[in-house]
């Protein structure tokens, strides 16, 4: 699951800073997944070690009155505009000494490397996995290490267009194993109805 939405009056990539909450719209997010979920047989919820993803995961985690356990595989990528505003005209991207970290989008060069994110969430799906065995596990995390874990399972190519990522505030992105081999994957949106009705071309964070 992506967390929800994220109260960001500054509009700045926050990244892995600390500090950023839900908005009570957010809030109202997790409320609505927690709600979709209450039926299924989760038997852990695990959560991105940021406020963000932890708050989207404690009405979940307490509908099964489950802790919530914290896994820093799930933490949101490294990106050497965090902290900044990130667009065309108006942010980071108008300083040429930024420039140099967009010169190679197929790693990327602005932060964790495709390869090393696929990974790591990998491993933290295998192990929510072994430990939930016979049931479901629910991992909260952000929207690219989500959307690079589909891209690796999925077989496609790792570096893409951030606008073309299908990984919505609060959506659920559902691997199913068969034992240890991934069967399928699918996707929904148990918040659609809340989500903002204009959507920008890059997430100030995910």
């Amino acid at each position: 699951m992506r967390h929800g939405e994220v109260h960001n009056p500054a509009g700045v990539l926050y990244g892995r800073l600390p500090g950023y909450h839900l908005s009570e719209l957010g809030q109202a997010m997790a409320g609505r997944v927690a709600d979709v979920v209450a039926d299924r047989a989760v038997a852990a919820v695990v959560s991105s070690p940021l406020e963000r993803a932890r708050e989207t995961a404690a009405p979940i985690a307490a509908a099964h009155d489950l802790d919530v356990g914290i896994d820093d595989r799930l933490i949101e990528a490294t990106n050497v505009f965090e902290g900044m505003s990130f667009g065309v005209g108006d942010g980071s991207l108008r300083h040429v000494r930024h420039w140099r970290h967009l010169r190679n989008p197929f790693r990327p060069s602005w932060g964790e490397p495709y390869t090393e994110l696929a990974a790591r969430m990998r491993a933290a799906v295998e192990d929510a996995r072994d430990a939930a065995r016979g049931h479901e596990a629910l991992l909260v995390s952000h929207q690219l290490p989500i959307w690079t874990l589909r891209c690796f399972v999925e077989q496609r190519r790792l570096w893409h267009d951030p606008r073309r990522r299908e990984c919505s505030l609060a959506s659920l992105t559902t691997v199913t194993y068969d034992g240890d081999v991934i069967v399928s994957v699918a996707y929904s949106e148990p918040a659609a109805d809340l989500l903002p009705s204009i959507g920008k071309p890059f997430s100030a964070g995910a």
